[in-house]
């Protein structure tokens, strides 16, 4: 049995005007003060992020993402002047997942985007860095050239550091690119939650940017639970949809890092809102790979092939129960001594994808012709543009470090 199949979508039927000064360059200096668009069963109500409580029931389960931000900007000169800068989008394949590869002591192979590319004459480029009075060496050598982006091996004089702590001593913070500015010390803390724990992502879960101390006070007090999962935004959240139809989009994989308590928690909870997209594919993801999961046929290596692809959730079974395809999942974690599940999901929600465990969604204002876009809109179909509409008129903030809104499922 086959869902809605989402690949003849048409970005373009996904677009709205964004004035440049609807988009947020700096967030509020009170975060909890930002705007929120509550949307149900087709009625808007304005509110801020402040009084969320009193929109949720008590016996609501908030899943957000901890994921941290990571100064992914490396900028070397070479000795002619010549200015070459590293994006560090995700590390080589030969590491497990993100959190080894930061670990990574020395040196690390990465995958990196070049600017400047063609001034690098694949001479080694070296960063001097100051740390506790000592100066260290940083150095790149490119690997390969391919397609999407560029194998360097970065190497540094000081092997007691983690490659996770030379990006903190040398690298600058990755502001998306819409906001047209240069970084700027204050972005350090602001471009990150408060909760942000496992280094990994080149972009922030923005969603959760507006929840401060007081807010998770009063969701507190409301005995509104929450807990976290991992997922490692990649660049390819901003990668563009220039293909005609879906079909023609490959959608980027991102790693995901949950714990099989976190999974046992969602089976009886019927009242789950994830903060952000991130969150919510990685709630979904769960579901698919326990459908997966629920088909598995031991082939003798003690595994399956756990990443979740773009179609997977089209192609694969229906009518498989969420509390069938959790359990599922949790059988094969403990078949394999598993307490976390690591891998990579490349889920493309959208128009025709049925929510498999969210109840909703809280999350920001997104670009116009994004994947971001698609998956509000199959979460409350065409009222997307009414929302949209509303939130222009009313002078909502948009973007990374705008406003948000908290959409029930239609």
């Amino acid at each position: 049995m086959t869902a809605n199949h989402p690949k003849d979508i048409s970005i373009l039927d996904y677009t709205y005007s964004l004035p440049d000064e609807q988009i947020a360059k700096y967030p509020l200096a009170e975060r909890d003060e930002s705007k929120l668009l509550v949307y149900k069963s087709g009625v808007m109500e304005e509110s801020v992020y402040k009084n969320l409580a009193g929109h949720l029931p008590a016996d609501t389960l908030l899943i957000f993402n901890n994921t941290k931000v990571v100064e992914a900007r490396l900028i070397f000169t070479k000795a002619t002047g010549g200015v070459i800068e590293l994006f560090c989008l995700e590390p080589h394949d030969q590491y497990s997942d993100i959190t080894t590869a930061m670990l990574q002591k020395g040196k690390v192979l990465w995958k990196c985007l070049v600017g400047g590319a063609k001034k690098w004459k694949a001479e080694t480029l070296v960063k001097e860095i100051q740390f506790e009075a000592e100066t260290i060496k940083l150095s790149a050598v490119m690997l390969e050239r391919l397609n999407d982006y560029f194998l360097i091996e970065l190497s540094w004089d000081k092997d007691t550091l983690s490659f996770a702590e030379i990006l903190h001593i040398a690298g600058l913070i990755p502001l998306p690119p819409y906001l047209n500015r240069q970084a700027e010390e204050t972005d350090k803390a602001t471009y990150q939650t408060i909760y942000a724990e496992h280094d990994g992502s080149v972009a922030a879960p923005t969603a959760g940017l507006h929840f401060t101390k007081r807010l998770f006070e009063s969701l507190q007090a409301k005995d509104i639970s929450h807990q976290f999962v991992t997922l490692h935004v990649g660049a390819g959240t901003f990668k563009p949809v220039k293909a005609a139809t879906m079909q023609e989009h490959e959608m980027h994989a991102e790693f995901i890092d949950v714990s099989l308590e976190l999974i046992e928690s969602l089976i009886t909870n019927n009242s789950i809102i994830p903060v952000g997209t991130t969150s919510l594919r990685t709630l979904e993801s769960l579901y698919w790979l326990g459908v997966k999961a629920a088909s598995y046929t031991p082939s003798g290596d003690g595994s399956f092939d756990g990443g979740l692809t773009q179609w997977d959730a089209y192609e694969l079974p229906q009518d498989v129960k969420k509390e069938e395809a959790l359990v599922a999942l949790i059988h094969w974690m403990k078949d394999n001594n598993l307490n976390r599940l690591i891998t990579k999901t490349q889920l493309l929600i959208a128009p025709g994808y049925q929510l498999r465990i969210a109840k909703g969604i809280i999350t920001n204002f997104h670009q116009p012709q994004s994947t971001l876009l698609l998956l509000v809109a199959a979460i409350i179909g065409s009222d997307w543009r009414k929302v949209y509409e509303h939130a222009l008129a009313n002078n909502f903030r948009f973007l990374s470090y705008g406003d948000g809104c908290f959409l029930f499922k239609a």
